[in-house]
């Protein structure tokens, strides 16, 4: 007798589906999605992760997963599967004047996973 239920009996999860997974996506109107994209973030670990399907993009400041993924298929026609979005705190640079310390701007960007097979040509 089961306390909670006899759903491992079979070996099965329970909620388990073989649907694949995608993020949640925002219809976007009116050309707003090249306002939340701004442009591919390039450096060494972002195109590392292209390798992989994780592509890397500079977006808006006030964007959500949602909007971004909504986006990403407005612009290049695919489903993305995962989006995580954070913001890059801006650093302290001393700057070559007597003014002192000066503050770089924060940067947010957004990790965007496509399903294996899929592919955006950033060039």
């Amino acid at each position: 007798m089961a306390i909670f239920g006899d759903h491992k009996k079979n070996g099965e999860k329970r909620g388990a589906t073989n649907k694949p997974h995608h993020a949640r996506v925002a219809k976007l109107t009116g050309g707003f999605a090249h306002e939340v994209i701004r442009a591919p973030w390039l450096s060494e670990k972002a195109l590392i992760g292209t390798e992989r399907g994780m592509y890397t993009f500079s977006i808006a400041p006030r964007a959500s997963k949602s909007q971004v993924a909504g986006a990403i298929k407005e612009i290049y026609n695919m489903e993305p599967r995962a989006v995580r979005v954070l913001t890059v705190k801006g650093k302290r640079k001393a700057l070559r004047t007597k003014r002192g310390m000066g503050q770089r701007a924060a940067r947010r960007k957004a990790y965007v996973y496509l399903s294996p097979g899929d592919t955006i040509t950033l060039a």
